[in-house]
């Protein structure tokens, strides 16, 4: 199991970042068609941004233990014995992302803190 690296991690996060970004937008402006024409409550994109990462990474690693940026950088996320994580850990994973400062804590624990918390790991598939 070889752990990896930053390179491949701010890939991963570059290529999800734009597709969470993509449908966050498409949802939020369609939202606003019904805020015009049907008078539904307004909402800041943040709102959609946070819901649609939360999910988006949620699912993904849920289901397949790999988002598309892990797929196009051939890497997957483990538990500590190299097997797919439960579904806690993805939720506490998932949920770790929302946490701003989350990437800073790479060179204080060596890896992210959405790692850290949900016990799980990184590796090339």
């Amino acid at each position: 199991m070889k752990t990896a690296g930053e390179g491949s991690r701010a890939l991963n996060f570059f290529i999800d970042t734009l597709i969470i970004f993509g449908l966050s937008f498409f949802g939020f402006k369609t939202w606003n068609w019904y805020v015009l024409n049907w008078g539904y409550q307004s909402h800041n994109f943040g709102w959609f941004f946070f819901g649609i990462l939360f999910l988006y990474y949620f699912l993904f690693e849920g289901f397949f233990a790999k988002t598309p940026g892990k797929w196009f950088t051939y890497t997957k996320v483990v538990n500590k014995q190299g097997n797919k994580p439960n579904l806690l850990q993805i939720f506490l994973r998932s949920l770790g992302r929302l946490i701003l400062i989350d990437l800073f804590f790479i060179p204080f624990i060596g890896k992210p803190l959405h790692d850290f918390v949900s016990k799980t790991e990184l590796v090339e598939s």
